[in-house]
């Protein structure tokens, strides 16, 4: 058993650091009630998103609130600390801290000591130096970005139905996704859905106005399901009239206009990037070893490799696949694997403290599936494959086995129930991102937010 007070610091609130620490609270809750054992999370948001269900979240069939998981009615017994470790001196066992008040405290960082170091910081969005992106692109990571999104998505609808500009309508309904894995292919999909319903509250925009535009630098799209199933998604969507331009890069979005490697150009408001992802920033701020791609390198019982009482999983850590056939092969950065480290990972940290031998991570992969929208979808599971209404409900079902908690299961089940009874919402609130703007006019400040104020266009 834990003969010293062991302080263990769980970096990330994602898949990984939520599902440790849960796993952590349980196995040790009887030395976290004695104080031999202190469980902290450093998390920059309170929360943890369940991204699979962010292109539902945009398309308004689950309402926001249920695609997050409150990580301080989850992890009751740790402490939640809401901040970003900016920095890792692990020779020193010291993570430095920047929290909601060390701007108001004017003091600097803060220092966490430990003794068993978690570091699950995720990734980031993996962009290239494109001409306009970082002023113009929009992001898909995270539930402020899909609602965001959907938001911008409809003012769209709505500056193309109150102007007789052509070139403003034609922007404004034009929509280009850069990326075809799953983020892309499930957003586009769904909001496509979403915006095709739309139309029939407009009296002037058909759903034959708009272009939707996907745009993949490889020769394929969802690699992960395969090649037969890539070549149907492609053909389906194409049905619903979205051009999916296969080898072609993004060159420039400057000037609101996008041009591709093809020579091909649009006009358009909207560029959504979903081009991959790529480790955080926090991995190489590290005295901890890394890949050639800049992720931390780990052993199959989930340490990081030469170095004691560290340990890694999930998208910044490169996890060696135990039942790949091929040596070397490491475990792909995704949900799946991430849940499954997680548990391991925790079980491992337990194994530690009371003097026991490893376990290790060998997962052989399941199979994949996507949602395509529209009662659409394709899915690959233990070398089945499914495409259209079987593929969507199975992807349906399987996302609703992982959501964390029961409270989120009721509430995400009863919002699907709802949904095919009752119509779908179509209702913009950008006013969300702005909500002071109004007031502030009514007080003598400055004017509400503009649209042209807005480098994506959205208020």
């Amino acid at each position: 058993m834990v003969k010293e007070r062991a302080r263990i610091l769980v970096v990330g609130g994602g898949y990984v650091g939520m599902y440790t620490a849960l796993r952590l609270q349980r196995r040790l809750k009887r030395e976290l009630s004695r104080g031999e054992v202190d469980i902290t999370v450093v998390t920059p948001d309170p929360y943890m998103t369940y991204q699979p269900f962010l292109p539902e979240a945009a398309a308004g069939s689950i309402s926001p609130r249920h695609v997050v998981v409150p990580l301080r009615r989850v992890l009751d017994r740790c402490h939640v600390v809401v901040g970003e470790v900016t920095a890792v001196d692990h020779a020193k066992r010291t993570a430095e801290v920047a929290t909601l008040a060390t701007a108001e405290e004017r003091k600097g960082a803060t220092f966490l000591e430990y003794d068993e170091l978690v570091l699950a910081p995720g990734s980031i969005a993996r962009t290239l130096p494109i001409p306009g992106l970082a002023e113009h692109g929009i992001g898909f990571r995270t539930v402020e970005e899909a609602i965001g999104l959907r938001n911008h998505v409809i003012e769209q609808m709505d500056i193309a139905s109150s102007t007789r500009d052509p070139a403003i309508r034609d922007a404004a309904l034009t929509f280009v996704f850069v990326g075809g894995g799953y983020a892309g292919v499930e957003a586009l999909g769904e909001l496509e859905d979403m915006a095709r319903y739309a139309t029939r509250y407009y009296h002037n925009v058909q759903p034959e106005d708009m272009k939707w535009i996907l745009v993949e630098a490889t020769d394929r799209i969802l690699p992960e399901v395969g090649p037969e199933l890539g070549r149907y998604t492609v053909t389906e969507l194409r049905r619903r009239n979205i051009q999916v331009l296969l080898g072609t890069r993004l060159e420039s979005c400057a000037d609101r206009v996008a041009v591709l490697s093809d020579g091909q150009r649009f006009p358009t408001r909207t560029v959504v990037w979903t081009a991959g992802v790529k480790p955080h920033p926090l991995v190489a701020a590290t005295d901890l070893p890394r890949t050639p791609r800049g992720r931390l390198k780990c052993t199959a019982e989930l340490t990081i490799d030469g170095v004691d009482h560290a340990w890694a999983a999930g998208d910044a850590a490169a996890v060696p696949d135990v039942t790949a056939a091929e040596p070397g092969t490491e475990t792909a950065p995704n949900a799946q694997h991430a849940v499954r480290q997680a548990r391991v990972l925790g079980d491992n940290i337990v194994h530690v403290l009371r003097g026991e031998p490893l376990d290790t991570y060998a997962h052989k992969y399941v199979g994949s599936v996507a949602s395509l929208g529209f009662h659409q979808g394709v899915a690959q599971v233990y070398g089945r494959r499914l495409k259209g209404y079987p593929a969507w409900f199975m992807h349906r079902v399987y996302h609703l086995s992982r959501v964390p908690t029961v409270n989120r299961k009721a509430r995400v089940l009863a919002e699907w129930t709802l949904s095919g009874l009752f119509k779908r919402e179509i209702v913009s609130l950008g006013s969300l991102e702005h909500p002071r703007a109004e007031f502030e006019l009514a007080a003598g400040g400055k004017p509400p937010h503009s649209p042209s104020d807005d480098s994506n266009g959205s208020s």
